[in-house]
């Protein structure tokens, strides 16, 4: 089968009459899933600062969609493969421009405030991996001082690990603080809750199309299974994790909750936003070797805050490994691909103390704490903080695209106050 990969996005205006600036205009259309006073659960698109409602539009206007949607998650979408996802745009596209339209949707509009959002698709699996070159160093430096900061490896294949796909949850979702064993600096064995939790801002990537057993994606494929992208927070409870993960490595210090932004931006919404990814040195081996091909960094800029406050604003477009390498080495070994997979990017950090996507790095390891505005410091989360993640992107003829925001709150372990 041939898939067309090129840009299926149209600027234009709305007859909802939205600013041009707005994030959420007609170039990203992200699709979601909400609950609404009744209780069912549906499919939205959202469009400003509104949700259409897919499910209950496309019963009354396209019964060819109807079937994608009726079931309130975005799986069946998803598995329809990249010919139903163009279409799918396209037709979205045609009713939002459309002012004929209007009688028949405008009913349909939900007020994104109003709208609860829930996890949009099923979460089959989860990879987390480890590809910002300046992440990796700063925890080289940290944990391995006087020695080489990446691994012999880091530069050859892109790390990852596998996640628990149950404990992926919705942005909104409190975090309870994790309990598990760790080692004191006296070196006593000792059990509690986690002392110093930590976040890891990411991005994630969706898949649709799944694969067969036994044969690998191609970087060139990767537009016909990814359906799409959404910010992540990999939550990292650092102190378990460092007693543990040798030789195995990461486990309960990751796997309490990882929090996914309710929207999720087509891949088709970022053709603006791709750029060429940093130089590789050593060059990658023949299937993870994208010099040639069409490139997959994105210019992709977040912003993370503690309790309303903005602590750092780290680029995606200094990701060493893409997520097309990233999922060409998934499955080099035969692994298949299903249908809601999903695969994070790592830990995104820049090269500037302003732009590190974790607080470890922040206070360099608790050494250096955070001054906030309020006059508080941090050099871990504590009970009750909250953190927000959000994002932008260039969008086509100068707009700019919105990926929403992943937002999570530190519970208390169970037991204490």
């Amino acid at each position: 089968m041939t898939v067309d990969t090129r840009p299926h996005t149209t600027v234009g205006r709305t007859w909802l009459e939205l600013p041009d600036d707005h994030p959420f205009g007609i170039q990203t259309l992200p699709y979601g899933a909400f609950t609404t006073s009744a209780g069912d659960t549906r499919v939205g698109v959202r469009i400003g600062d509104q949700v259409l409602d897919l499910t209950a539009a496309s019963a009354r206007l396209d019964p060819a969609h109807a079937a994608l949607f009726a079931a309130g998650t975005l799986d069946r979408l998803l598995a329809a493969g990249p010919d139903a996802w163009t279409r799918t745009r396209a037709t979205l596209t045609d009713w939002l421009t459309d002012p004929t339209r209007r009688k028949d949707l405008e009913p349909l509009l939900v007020a994104v405030d109003e709208a609860t959002m829930v996890l949009p698709f099923t979460v089959a699996d989860y990879v987390d991996f480890y590809a910002s070159e300046h992440h990796a160093t700063n925890l080289g430096n940290l944990f391995r001082p006087g020695q080489p900061p990446l691994p012999p490896n880091w530069k050859h294949l892109p790390i990852g690990y596998h996640g628990r796909a149950g404990t992926v949850v919705v942005s909104g979702t409190p975090v309870i603080r994790p309990q598990g064993q760790r080692r004191t600096p006296d070196g006593d064995v000792v059990f509690g809750p986690s002392a110093r939790l930590d976040i890891e801002a990411e991005l994630g990537f969706v898949v649709g199309t799944p694969s067969t057993l036994g044969r690998p994606v191609d970087l060139a494929a990767f537009p016909e299974h990814v359906f799409g992208v959404c910010l992540v927070n990999d939550w990292s409870a650092r102190d378990i994790q460092a007693w543990e993960y040798a030789p195995l490595g990461p486990f309960l210090g990751k796997s309490f909750a990882t929090s996914a932004a309710p929207w999720i931006v087509p891949l088709a919404a970022l053709e603006a936003a791709r750029v060429a990814p940093p130089a590789r040195h050593p060059r990658p081996l023949p299937y993870l070797d994208d010099t040639d091909a069409d490139p997959w960094g994105l210019d992709i800029r977040l912003e993370v805050s503690l309790n309303g406050h903005v602590v750092s604003r780290p680029p995606f477009a200094s990701m060493y490994w893409t997520a097309a390498q990233q999922l060409a080495h998934m499955t080099i070994n035969g692994a298949s691909l299903r249908t809601g997979d999903l695969f994070a990017s790592g830990t995104i950090s820049g090269p500037q103390a302003t732009e590190r996507g974790s607080f470890i790095e922040l206070t360099w390891a608790g050494n250096e704490p955070l001054q906030l505005p309020d006059g508080s410091t941090r050099t871990f989360l504590e009970d009750h903080d909250e953190v927000m993640i959000t994002a932008t992107a260039p969008g086509p003829g100068g707009t700019t695209l919105g990926l929403g925001e992943v937002r999570g709150r530190i519970a208390p372990t169970h037991g204490s106050d």
